[in-house]
């Protein structure tokens, strides 16, 4: 009987906390859901989702069609690799082939789709280091932050529409998402 008074306070403590914090997490969470709405709008403009493609074919141009020439990641494995048009740098007139370093798809057994994905199956997808080439959050982050293909998005060159997000405010808000636990929509 005389642990009583201590439990009830413990137990008054851990309400005061649940009370306290609970909001605090809902709206760490919500600014992570926003954070991730920006991310998808970002992934799904036609710089990324042209080269993670529902299938083995990348796309091109900003209504996402099919890459002439029948390019394909079969056709990369049979003597035509993507360099052979796509250098480490772009053209300077329109319509010149696009280029970065390390241009190519990603592949074939982690490709990374982001064509035709629900806000909520594209989240799944990236907190998947099984579909995402084996990198974690943080790895992500780093790739959208740092790598030369990536960056091409928001430099794609002459008659291409970049990435409608600056890269800065995509790293910032990759970041928000990650540090809200990576909440899915």
């Amino acid at each position: 009987m005389k642990h009583v008074p201590v439990l009830v306070l413990v137990l008054a403590l851990v309400l005061v906390l649940v009370f306290v914090l609970a909001p605090s997490a809902r709206a760490d969470e919500d600014a992570g859901r926003a954070a991730f709405e920006v991310v998808y709008r970002v992934l799904e403009s036609p710089r990324c989702r042209n080269c993670h493609p529902k299938g083995d074919a990348p796309l091109q141009f900003d209504d996402g069609r099919p890459h002439a020439m029948n390019i394909s990641r079969r056709s990369e494995k049979n003597g035509l690799p993507c360099a052979t048009c796509h250098h480490d740098k772009n053209g300077t007139r329109p319509g010149e082939p696009p280029g970065a370093p390390n241009w190519g798809l990603p592949p074939a057994a982690t490709p990374m789709i982001f064509e035709g994905r629900s806000p909520a199956e594209l989240c799944t997808q990236l907190e998947d280091p099984a579909q995402t080439g084996g990198r974690d959050l943080a790895a992500l982050l780093d790739h959208v932050a740092h790598d030369p293909l990536v960056a091409w998005g928001w430099d794609p060159g002459p008659g291409r529409t970049p990435v409608p997000v600056s890269r800065a405010d995509t790293v910032r808000a990759l970041q928000t998402w990650i540090d809200a636990g990576a909440p899915c929509p």
